[in-house]
C-alpha cells in the first residue's frame, strides 16, 4: 500500500512526515504493490479496446503504468496526480521515449476531475484508489467512461473471513478493508459489473516495492525531521505483511457499467440476474426460440436441483421497458469430479434475434461467474459463434464430452488462468439426461 503518493489532500510541502515519506519513495521502481507483468495482464483482459484508446491514469504517481499504456497499447494517456514532481518526471520520461504526444499530465485530485463526460475508453487506477476510497472513486469516475469503456483498478481487501486480531486492528486504523464479496457488491451498487477479479501475486509486494524500499530505509537519515515517524510507519506495514500476509491482498478488478450496448445495433439491452417475476417470461423465450419444449423442461428441472442451480447465474437480457427478450443459464457440472459450469440453454425471442441481445446476456452470465470466483465454463454449440466470447475447443484442455460430438462444437473457457483446468470427462446434471 502506498503511503506517500497519489494523495487527494493538500499538496505536500509543509508536513515533515509527508516530506520524509516522499523522500523515502523518490526514485523507487514502484510506489506500491504491482508489476509490469500484472499491468500487462490487466491490459490484456481489458480488450477489446480501440486502436488508440483514451486512458485516464488516476493517481498516476511517477507514471510507470502511464508509460506502459502509451508505449505498448498506443494509448493517449491523461495522467492525474497531486504531486507535481511526479508529473514533471513523467512528462520528461515520456518525452525522452518519444511519447510526449501520447502522455498529458494534469495536477488535480483524482476524485474531482474537471474533465468532460464520456472522455475515456479506459480508467486506470493501479494502487491509488485507497486515497479517496473505493466507493467514492467508482461513483466519481463512472460519468467519464465512454460507451463500452472499462475501469481497471486494484484494491486491497481481506482474503479470509476472520483476520488475525493484530492485522485487523492495523488496517482498521490505516484503511478499513472489505472482502471480495463486499467490494463486488459496492461495485454493483455504483453501477458496474465485475468482468474479472484476481489477487496480485506475493512477488508484486516485494520485488519492485518492499525490497527496494527496505534498502532505502536502511540508508535513510534518521535525524531528518519526520523521518523517525516515516520509518516506523513503513516498518510496521512491512512487518504486518510478513506476519499476516495471507489475511489480505491487493486484487485487480475490471469493471464495466451495467448496461450493455452491442456494437452495430441501436438497442441497449440491460443484462441482469433473473428475478422470480421473470420466470414465466424466461419460459416463453425458450418455447419461442426452440422447436420443442425440451429446453424449457431442462430449465425447470435445473431450478429444482439444488446441486446444479446457482443463484445469480440465470440471466436475462431486458429491453428498455424491462421486458426479458434473451436468456442464458450457467449451472453446475463437473469434469472428473472438479466443479465447472455448463452454459445452456441460451435463447433469444425471434423478434430480438441478431440485435445483440444474445451476446449481451452471455457476456453478463460469464461476468457473473467470474465475479463468483468460478474458473471454467463449458458449452456445446456453434463453433463460429462462441469463440467471440473466448471459448476454444475443450479438447485442448483434455476435456471430452460423455457422448460423441464434433471436436469443434465442444468448447471450454477458462475464466481464471491462474487456476489449473481439470482434464477428463464432463459430468452434466441429471436434468440434461446424459
Amino acid at each position: 500500500m502506498k503511503s506517500a503518493d497519489n494523495t487527494s489532500g493538500p499538496a505536500p510541502g509543509t508536513d515533515p512526515v509527508t516530506e520524509a515519506l516522499l523522500a523515502l519513495h523518490h526514485g523507487l521502481p514502484r510506489q506500491g504493490p504491482g508489476s509490469d507483468t500484472t499491468s500487462r495482464r490487466m491490459l490484456e483482459l481489458a480488450d477489446p479496446l480501440p486502436d488508440h484508446p483514451r486512458v485516464l491514469d488516476a493517481g498516476c504517481g511517477p507514471g510507470r503504468s502511464a508509460l506502459l499504456l502509451a508505449e505498448e497499447a498506443g494509448a493517449h494517456v491523461t495522467a492525474v496526480d497531486l504531486h507535481q514532481p511526479y508529473l514533471d518526471g513523467l512528462a520528461a520520461e515520456a518525452a525522452r521515449r518519444g511519447l510526449g504526444d501520447r502522455v498529458t499530465v494534469v495536477n488535480c485530485s483524482m476524485d474531482r476531475l474537471p474533465l468532460p463526460e464520456h472522455s475515456f475508453d479506459v480508467i486506470w487506477a493501479e494502487g491509488s484508489v485507497y486515497t479517496v476510497g473505493f466507493d467514492v472513486a467508482l461513483r466519481a469516475w463512472r460519468r467519464l467512461l465512454a460507451p463500452g469503456g472499462v475501469l481497471v483498478v486494484t484494491e486491497i481487501e481481506w482474503t479470509v473471513p476472520s483476520p488475525a486480531a493484530p492485522v485487523r486492528a492495523y488496517w482498521d486504523a490505516a484503511y478499513p478493508l472489505r472482502t471480495h464479496a463486499e467490494n463486488t457488491a459496492a461495485a454493483q451498487a455504483a453501477g458496474y459489473r465485475v468482468v474479472a477479479h484476481w489477487p496480485l501475486p506475493e512477488s508484486d509486494w516485494w520485488d519492485d516495492y518492499y525490497t527496494p524500499l527496505t534498502r532505502r530505509m536502511a540508508r535513510a537519515d534518521a535525524r531528518r525531521p519526520g523521518m523517525p515517524e516515516a520509518l516506523a510507519a513503513h516498518r510496521a506495514e512491512i512487518a504486518m505483511r510478513r506476519d499476516h500476509g495471507s489475511d489480505y491482498a491487493y486484487a485487480a478488478y475490471l469493471l464495466r457499467p451495467h448496461d450493455t450496448t452491442e456494437k452495430g445495433t441501436m438497442t441497449t439491452w440491460t443484462a441482469r440476474p433473473e428475478t422470480p417475476d421473470d420466470i414465466p417470461a424466461v419460459r416463453d423465450i425458450l418455447l419461442a426460440a426452440f422447436p420443442t419444449a425440451a429446453e424449457a423442461g431442462i430449465v425447470d428441472a435445473l431450478r429444482a436441483d439444488p446441486k446444479a442451480w446457482i443463484d445469480g447465474l440465470s440471466v436475462v437480457a431486458a429491453a428498455p421497458d424491462g421486458t426479458p427478450v434473451g436468456y442464458a443459464l450457467l449451472s453446475r457440472c463437473h469434469v472428473d469430479g472438479q466443479p465447472a459450469l455448463a452454459l445452456a440453454p441460451c435463447a433469444v425471442l425471434p423478434s430480438a434475434q441478431r440485435t445483440g441481445a444474445g451476446s449481451a446476456v452471455i457476456r453478463a452470465a460469464l461476468d457473473a461467474a467470474r465475479a463468483m470466483g468460478e474458473s471454467l465454463v463449458l458449452v456445446l454449440g456453434h463453433a463460429d459463434y462462441y469463440p467471440r466470447f473466448g471459448f476454444t475447443p475443450a479438447s485442448r484442455f483434455g476435456i471430452r464430452a460423455p457422448f460423441e460430438v464434433p471436436d469443434e462444437a465442444m468448447m471450454a473457457l477458462a475464466l481464471d488462468d491462474t487456476r489449473p483446468v481439470p482434464a477428463g470427462t464432463i459430468h452434466y446434471p441429471a436434468a440434461f439426461g446424459v
